[in-house]
Protein backbone atom coordinates (compact mmCIF):
# COMPACT_ATOMS: atom_id res chain seq x y z
CA UNK A 1 0.00 0.00 0.00
CA UNK A 2 1.21 3.48 -0.92
CA UNK A 3 0.59 6.52 1.30
CA UNK A 4 0.24 10.06 -0.08
CA UNK A 5 -0.52 13.32 1.73
CA UNK A 6 -1.71 16.48 -0.01
CA UNK A 7 -2.19 19.92 1.54
CA UNK A 8 -5.52 21.64 0.99
CA UNK A 9 -6.42 25.36 1.07
CA UNK A 10 -6.85 26.78 4.56
CA UNK A 11 -4.78 24.16 6.36
CA UNK A 12 -6.72 21.05 5.36
CA UNK A 13 -5.02 17.72 4.72
CA UNK A 14 -5.87 14.80 2.46
CA UNK A 15 -4.27 11.46 3.37
CA UNK A 16 -4.58 8.87 0.59
CA UNK A 17 -4.14 5.11 1.00
CA UNK A 18 -3.49 3.52 -2.40
CA UNK A 19 -3.85 -0.21 -2.89
CA UNK A 20 -1.30 -1.94 -5.10
CA UNK A 21 -2.42 -2.31 -8.72
CA UNK A 22 -0.37 -5.06 -10.33
CA UNK A 23 -0.70 -7.36 -13.33
CA UNK A 24 -1.02 -10.41 -11.12
CA UNK A 25 -4.39 -8.97 -9.97
CA UNK A 26 -5.87 -8.07 -13.37
CA UNK A 27 -9.40 -7.43 -12.07
CA UNK A 28 -8.14 -4.59 -9.87
CA UNK A 29 -5.73 -2.68 -12.07
CA UNK A 30 -7.91 0.36 -11.42
CA UNK A 31 -10.03 0.84 -8.31
CA UNK A 32 -12.72 3.17 -6.99
CA UNK A 33 -11.86 5.43 -4.05
CA UNK A 34 -13.71 5.99 -0.78
CA UNK A 35 -13.01 9.40 0.74
CA UNK A 36 -13.71 9.32 4.49
CA UNK A 37 -15.04 12.50 6.10
CA UNK A 38 -14.90 12.16 9.92
CA UNK A 39 -17.33 13.91 12.21
CA UNK A 40 -16.78 16.07 15.28
CA UNK A 41 -19.55 18.68 15.22
CA UNK A 42 -17.36 21.02 13.14
CA UNK A 43 -15.42 21.61 16.39
CA UNK A 44 -12.83 18.84 15.86
CA UNK A 45 -12.09 15.99 13.45
CA UNK A 46 -12.72 12.60 15.07
CA UNK A 47 -9.75 10.22 14.78
CA UNK A 48 -12.12 7.31 15.56
CA UNK A 49 -13.92 8.00 12.28
CA UNK A 50 -10.77 8.43 10.17
CA UNK A 51 -8.19 5.79 9.37
CA UNK A 52 -10.03 2.92 11.17
CA UNK A 53 -12.79 3.43 8.61
CA UNK A 54 -10.45 3.92 5.66
CA UNK A 55 -8.65 0.68 6.39
CA UNK A 56 -11.94 -1.25 6.41
CA UNK A 57 -12.64 -0.14 2.85
CA UNK A 58 -9.01 -0.70 1.84
CA UNK A 59 -9.37 -4.29 3.03
CA UNK A 60 -12.39 -4.59 0.74
CA UNK A 61 -10.29 -3.61 -2.28
CA UNK A 62 -10.84 0.15 -2.48
CA UNK A 63 -8.38 2.99 -2.62
CA UNK A 64 -9.24 5.20 0.34
CA UNK A 65 -8.52 8.66 1.69
CA UNK A 66 -9.22 10.64 4.86
CA UNK A 67 -10.05 14.34 4.88
CA UNK A 68 -8.89 16.63 7.68
CA UNK A 69 -10.84 19.86 7.28
CA UNK A 70 -11.27 23.24 8.98
CA UNK A 71 -13.07 23.19 12.34
CA UNK A 72 -13.78 25.54 15.24
CA UNK A 73 -13.53 29.21 14.37
CA UNK A 74 -12.16 28.25 10.94
CA UNK A 75 -15.33 26.32 10.02
CA UNK A 76 -17.29 29.44 9.12
CA UNK A 77 -17.57 30.98 5.64
CA UNK A 78 -17.76 27.61 3.87
CA UNK A 79 -14.10 26.61 4.23
CA UNK A 80 -14.77 22.91 5.05
CA UNK A 81 -16.88 22.54 1.90
CA UNK A 82 -14.26 24.21 -0.27
CA UNK A 83 -11.64 21.86 1.18
CA UNK A 84 -13.81 18.82 0.47
CA UNK A 85 -14.45 19.91 -3.11
CA UNK A 86 -10.72 20.55 -3.54
CA UNK A 87 -9.98 17.04 -2.25
CA UNK A 88 -12.38 15.45 -4.75
CA UNK A 89 -10.78 17.47 -7.53
CA UNK A 90 -7.27 16.44 -6.51
CA UNK A 91 -8.24 12.77 -6.46
CA UNK A 92 -9.57 13.06 -9.99
CA UNK A 93 -6.49 14.99 -11.13
CA UNK A 94 -4.30 12.12 -9.91
CA UNK A 95 -6.63 9.38 -11.13
CA UNK A 96 -4.43 8.12 -13.96
CA UNK A 97 -1.24 8.32 -11.89
CA UNK A 98 -2.81 6.52 -8.92
CA UNK A 99 -4.96 4.01 -10.87
CA UNK A 100 -8.21 5.47 -9.55
CA UNK A 101 -11.49 5.16 -11.45
CA UNK A 102 -12.40 8.87 -11.63
CA UNK A 103 -16.14 8.29 -12.07
CA UNK A 104 -16.30 6.04 -9.00
CA UNK A 105 -15.51 8.33 -6.07
CA UNK A 106 -17.61 7.80 -2.92
CA UNK A 107 -17.73 9.99 0.17
CA UNK A 108 -18.15 8.27 3.54
CA UNK A 109 -19.25 10.86 6.08
CA UNK A 110 -19.94 10.54 9.81
CA UNK A 111 -22.17 12.86 11.85
CA UNK A 112 -21.10 16.44 10.96
CA UNK A 113 -18.83 14.82 8.38
CA UNK A 114 -22.00 13.32 6.92
CA UNK A 115 -23.40 16.83 6.67
CA UNK A 116 -20.22 17.93 4.91
CA UNK A 117 -20.27 14.94 2.55
CA UNK A 118 -23.91 15.48 1.65
CA UNK A 119 -23.22 19.20 1.20
CA UNK A 120 -20.52 18.26 -1.29
CA UNK A 121 -23.15 16.47 -3.33
CA UNK A 122 -25.96 19.05 -3.22
CA UNK A 123 -24.48 22.51 -2.51
CA UNK A 124 -23.21 24.79 -5.25
CA UNK A 125 -20.23 26.98 -4.38
CA UNK A 126 -20.78 30.43 -5.92
CA UNK A 127 -18.35 31.19 -8.70
CA UNK A 128 -16.99 27.65 -9.02
CA UNK A 129 -17.43 26.26 -12.50
CA UNK A 130 -17.49 22.48 -12.97
CA UNK A 131 -17.60 21.84 -9.23
CA UNK A 132 -16.31 18.31 -8.52
CA UNK A 133 -19.06 16.03 -7.19
CA UNK A 134 -19.00 12.55 -5.64
CA UNK A 135 -20.53 9.57 -7.43
CA UNK A 136 -21.98 7.96 -4.29
CA UNK A 137 -22.52 8.73 -0.60
CA UNK A 138 -22.09 6.53 2.46
CA UNK A 139 -23.52 8.34 5.49
CA UNK A 140 -23.30 7.32 9.15
CA UNK A 141 -25.65 9.01 11.64
CA UNK A 142 -25.48 12.21 9.54
CA UNK A 143 -26.37 15.73 10.58
CA UNK A 144 -28.97 16.72 7.99
CA UNK A 145 -31.52 19.20 9.31
CA UNK A 146 -31.23 22.61 10.93
CA UNK A 147 -34.84 22.35 12.04
CA UNK A 148 -36.53 20.71 15.03
CA UNK A 149 -34.12 17.75 15.18
CA UNK A 150 -30.91 19.68 14.56
CA UNK A 151 -27.56 19.02 16.15
CA UNK A 152 -27.48 22.67 17.03
CA UNK A 153 -23.77 22.92 17.88
CA UNK A 154 -22.79 21.92 14.34
CA UNK A 155 -24.74 24.83 12.88
CA UNK A 156 -23.38 27.25 15.47
CA UNK A 157 -19.87 26.31 14.34
CA UNK A 158 -20.79 26.68 10.65
CA UNK A 159 -22.42 30.07 11.06
CA UNK A 160 -20.63 31.55 14.05
CA UNK A 161 -23.99 32.49 15.59
CA UNK A 162 -26.69 31.08 17.86
CA UNK A 163 -29.33 32.54 15.54
CA UNK A 164 -31.48 29.58 14.49
CA UNK A 165 -32.77 31.48 11.47
CA UNK A 166 -29.19 31.77 10.17
CA UNK A 167 -28.74 28.02 10.54
CA UNK A 168 -31.51 27.27 8.03
CA UNK A 169 -29.21 28.10 5.14
CA UNK A 170 -27.28 24.92 5.91
CA UNK A 171 -30.21 22.53 6.26
CA UNK A 172 -29.98 19.84 3.60
CA UNK A 173 -33.26 17.93 3.40
CA UNK A 174 -34.67 20.63 1.11
CA UNK A 175 -31.68 20.54 -1.27
CA UNK A 176 -32.09 16.97 -2.53
CA UNK A 177 -32.70 16.74 -6.29
CA UNK A 178 -32.80 13.90 -8.85
CA UNK A 179 -29.12 14.74 -9.53
CA UNK A 180 -28.11 13.73 -5.99
CA UNK A 181 -25.90 10.60 -6.20
CA UNK A 182 -26.99 7.24 -4.73
CA UNK A 183 -26.96 7.10 -0.93
CA UNK A 184 -26.30 4.42 1.68
CA UNK A 185 -27.16 5.60 5.20
CA UNK A 186 -27.34 4.11 8.68
CA UNK A 187 -28.31 5.36 12.12
CA UNK A 188 -29.17 4.08 15.59
CA UNK A 189 -32.59 4.56 17.14
CA UNK A 190 -31.01 5.47 20.49
CA UNK A 191 -28.93 8.36 19.13
CA UNK A 192 -29.63 11.32 21.42
CA UNK A 193 -26.98 13.60 19.89
CA UNK A 194 -28.08 13.53 16.26
CA UNK A 195 -31.64 12.15 16.37
CA UNK A 196 -32.60 9.46 13.88
CA UNK A 197 -35.12 11.90 12.42
CA UNK A 198 -32.18 13.43 10.52
CA UNK A 199 -31.86 10.22 8.52
CA UNK A 200 -35.64 9.82 8.19
CA UNK A 201 -35.97 13.33 6.76
CA UNK A 202 -33.17 12.56 4.32
CA UNK A 203 -34.75 9.28 3.23
CA UNK A 204 -38.08 10.95 2.61
CA UNK A 205 -36.42 13.62 0.46
CA UNK A 206 -34.41 11.04 -1.50
CA UNK A 207 -37.41 8.79 -2.08
CA UNK A 208 -39.58 11.70 -3.18
CA UNK A 209 -37.30 12.56 -6.12
CA UNK A 210 -36.27 8.99 -6.96
CA UNK A 211 -32.64 8.96 -5.78
CA UNK A 212 -31.45 5.35 -5.24
CA UNK A 213 -30.90 4.77 -1.54
CA UNK A 214 -30.47 2.06 1.06
CA UNK A 215 -30.93 2.56 4.81
CA UNK A 216 -30.26 0.54 7.95
CA UNK A 217 -31.59 1.49 11.39
CA UNK A 218 -30.08 -0.28 14.40
CA UNK A 219 -32.08 -0.47 17.61
CA UNK A 220 -29.13 -0.12 19.99
CA UNK A 221 -26.19 2.26 20.09
CA UNK A 222 -25.36 5.80 21.09
CA UNK A 223 -24.00 8.46 18.75
CA UNK A 224 -20.55 8.20 17.19
CA UNK A 225 -19.93 4.45 17.21
CA UNK A 226 -17.86 4.53 14.00
CA UNK A 227 -17.09 0.97 12.83
CA UNK A 228 -18.34 -0.52 16.15
CA UNK A 229 -15.20 -2.48 17.01
CA UNK A 230 -13.05 -2.63 20.17
CA UNK A 231 -10.51 -0.38 18.44
CA UNK A 232 -12.94 2.54 18.47
CA UNK A 233 -14.31 1.62 21.93
CA UNK A 234 -17.80 0.86 20.65
CA UNK A 235 -17.79 -2.92 20.20
CA UNK A 236 -20.91 -4.43 18.64
CA UNK A 237 -20.66 -7.35 16.24
CA UNK A 238 -24.24 -6.70 15.16
CA UNK A 239 -23.85 -2.99 14.46
CA UNK A 240 -20.44 -3.55 12.81
CA UNK A 241 -22.30 -5.28 10.00
CA UNK A 242 -22.98 -1.87 8.49
CA UNK A 243 -19.45 -1.99 7.05
CA UNK A 244 -20.08 -5.22 5.13
CA UNK A 245 -23.50 -3.98 4.02
CA UNK A 246 -21.98 -0.71 2.80
CA UNK A 247 -19.22 -2.49 0.90
CA UNK A 248 -21.74 -4.80 -0.78
CA UNK A 249 -23.95 -1.86 -1.71
CA UNK A 250 -21.00 0.13 -3.08
CA UNK A 251 -19.70 -2.89 -5.01
CA UNK A 252 -23.06 -3.15 -6.73
CA UNK A 253 -23.46 0.62 -7.23
CA UNK A 254 -20.03 0.89 -8.83
CA UNK A 255 -20.11 -2.57 -10.50
CA UNK A 256 -16.79 -3.25 -8.78
CA UNK A 257 -15.78 -6.58 -7.31
CA UNK A 258 -12.17 -6.86 -6.18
Amino acid sequence: MQLEQLDLPGGGLLTVYLRDCVETMPLAMERPLVLVVPGGGYSHVSAREGDPVALQFAAAGYHTAVLRYAVGDDAAHGLPLRQLVSAIGLVRQHAEQWNILPDKIALCGFSAGGHLALSGAVWEIPGMADQPRPNALLLAYPVVTAGEYAHRDSFVQLTGTQDVAAHQRFTLEDKITPATPPVFVWHTMEDETVPVENTLLLLNALHKVGVPCEAHLFEKGCHGTSISTPEVDADSAHRNRWVKLAVEWLDDTFSFHA
